[in-house]
């Protein structure tokens, strides 16, 4: 199964590679992208190896797909986005993004989900149809919201101390886009 590479305006959207290794780790040791992650600021590339191979991983066994965001004219890796799962059965899937501190509000997360959500509703990727994609936010992360509310995702409540991480509990806000829904924006 090829990795599906996709193209905006001004992105590439493309597979990581392991040379994508500092670039990577220079994006989750910023403690302002991961703060509404649930990990910890990376201290190490070894981090980021691991967090590729993850990401690849769950494309070899159909469950997800995580693309490196790239500026098409530089190549430059600037985060990544994908579906972190797929449920096939479900036709359904849930996204995940982040992008380096120093793009935010040029509207790229924005641009590589709308083409990432587009090629799914479209049935162009490989794991099948999708009908519903699902976003959770921490509470408090408006920028996240935005993005999601940019893109036609309707807010459907909160999930109360549905997370846990860096030691205490969080309540997620719940997204979701249908089809029908996002073929009308």
């Amino acid at each position: 199964m090829d990795f599906p590479e996709l193209e905006t305006s001004r992105l590439m959207l493309t597979k990581l590679s392991l040379d994508d290794s500092p670039a990577l780790l220079n994006i989750f040791s910023d403690k302002n992208v991961i703060k509404f992650y649930d990990i910890d600021v990376y201290d190490s590339e070894d981090q980021s190896l691991k967090l590729i191979e993850f990401f690849n991983s769950r494309f070899t066994e159909a469950v997800g797909i995580r693309w490196a965001i790239r500026i098409k004219d530089t190549g430059k890796l600037i985060g990544t986005c994908g579906f972190n799962s797929w449920n096939q059965k479900m036709k359904n899937a849930g996204i995940g993004y982040e992008l380096s501190s120093k793009y935010w509000g040029f509207g790229y997360a924005t641009e590589a989900l709308y083409k990432i959500i587009d090629s799914a509703f479209l049935n162009q990727l490989p794991f099948g149809e999708l009908h519903r994609i699902q976003g959770d936010t921490m509470l408090g992360n408006g920028a996240s919201e935005s993005v999601l509310k940019k893109l036609g995702f309707k807010e459907e409540g909160i999930r109360r101390a549905s997370g846990y991480w860096k030691n205490e509990f969080h309540d997620l806000k719940c997204y979701g886009l249908l089809k029908p829904e996002f073929n009308e924006i």
